[in-house]
């Protein structure tokens, strides 16, 4: 029986190498984004069009939550009310509205994997980057309260905190910014967007069995605790 997943952000950067490697392994994959190059066109931030968007795909059994914004590259004290309200709406309320909408079918059929894409930013902080930071570490906390609370029911939830890859997304920050993050990579490198799809499919896998709740650094040397 064919599987099926869903992959918010899907149409650009780690979304879409997600896209493109999960279909490799044989999994009908729909691709969801405000760009009209994904499958489906939705907002996650709109708890409504979440749930109308997953009733028309049906059962869901692997879920990528990559829709995210940087947003405001300024001092915590300079971010406006609204930056910051933006910025956690997408980040953490968008992937809160997708694991809600997900996780009782999956939970009635016994099976399912969620792959929520966090960042190194949620768990050391990046100056000037501190509604993204913040926001990211919410994301991880959800993944590991989630993961406990499904951890008997054949539901497996996961994150991957990368350093920063090379993505539309990272592409929007100074180059000041992308400097100092690079600097902070003992292999002085970006990432890629396809090597973080294939940490994705492992986790979206059967061969990922006894692994729920963690929180999965993919940065270059940067983080090694």
């Amino acid at each position: 029986m064919g599987r099926t997943a869903v992959i918010t952000g899907g149409a650009s950067g780690i979304g879409r190498a997600s896209a493109d490697r999960l279909a490799q392994d044989g999994i009908t994959v729909v691709t969801l984004d405000l760009s009209g190059d994904a499958d489906v066109v939705a907002d996650v931030t709109d708890a409504a069009a979440v749930g109308e968007v997953l009733a028309g795909i049906g059962p869901v059994d692997i879920l990528v939550n990559s829709a995210g914004i940087v947003g405001p590259n300024k001092p915590l004290w300079e971010v406006s009310d609204e930056e910051w309200a933006t910025t956690f709406a997408v980040n953490v309320t968008g992937t809160f509205h997708m694991c809600r909408a997900v996780v009782p079918g999956m939970r009635d059929r016994g099976w399912g994997r969620i792959v929520n894409l966090a960042s190194m930013a949620g768990k050391d902080g990046n100056p000037r980057l501190g509604a993204y930071s913040a926001s990211k570490a919410a994301v991880i906390g959800m993944t590991k309260s989630l993961g406990k609370e499904l951890a008997t029911s054949g539901v497996l939830v996961n994150a991957i905190a990368p350093a920063v890859i090379e993505t539309p997304m990272n592409a929007s920050n100074t180059p000041e910014v992308l400097e100092y993050m690079t600097s902070l990579i003992p292999m002085r490198r970006l990432g890629r967007p396809g090597e973080v799809a294939e940490l994705v499919a492992w986790l979206a896998s059967d061969k990922c069995s006894f692994s729920t709740g963690a929180v999965y650094d993919l940065s270059g040397g940067r983080a090694t605790y």
